[in-house]
């Protein structure tokens, strides 16, 4: 099972300390229901929702599942993916490939 960590997205012209944007694509075999899972074993853990963790959003597109998520920093996302990572191989989920990574510019709410 190859699986890509978020560690594996950093990319080293990035500061380590601004808000980023981390789109995953998950393998095409991964469902919902592990996804479900993957959320209520890091709820059950105390793991969710992780520091730093600004947004997160899961949805499919192409037929496969996809995340987005908004980080306060490199950082914090690569101490989570430390913790993620065993979760998502226990429950089956494989990436498709590398995570996108991108530094945020700006960033509005309502």
């Amino acid at each position: 099972m190859a699986t890509t960590s978020p560690e594996s997205a950093t990319e080293t012209t990035m500061d380590r300390s601004t808000s980023i944007l981390v789109r995953f694509t998950a393998a095409p075999n991964v469902t919902s229901e592990q996804y479900d899972e993957s959320i209520r074993r890091l709820e059950k853990s105390g793991e969710w929702l992780p520091d730093g963790l600004e947004f997160h959003v899961a949805f499919k597109s192409g037929g496969n599942l996809r995340v987005s998520e908004i980080w306060d920093s490199q950082k914090q996302l690569d101490a989570f993916g430390e913790r993620l990572m065993p979760v998502l191989k226990d429950v089956g989920i494989e990436l498709a490939g590398k995570p996108e990574v991108l530094e945020i510019h700006n960033m509005l709410t309502r």
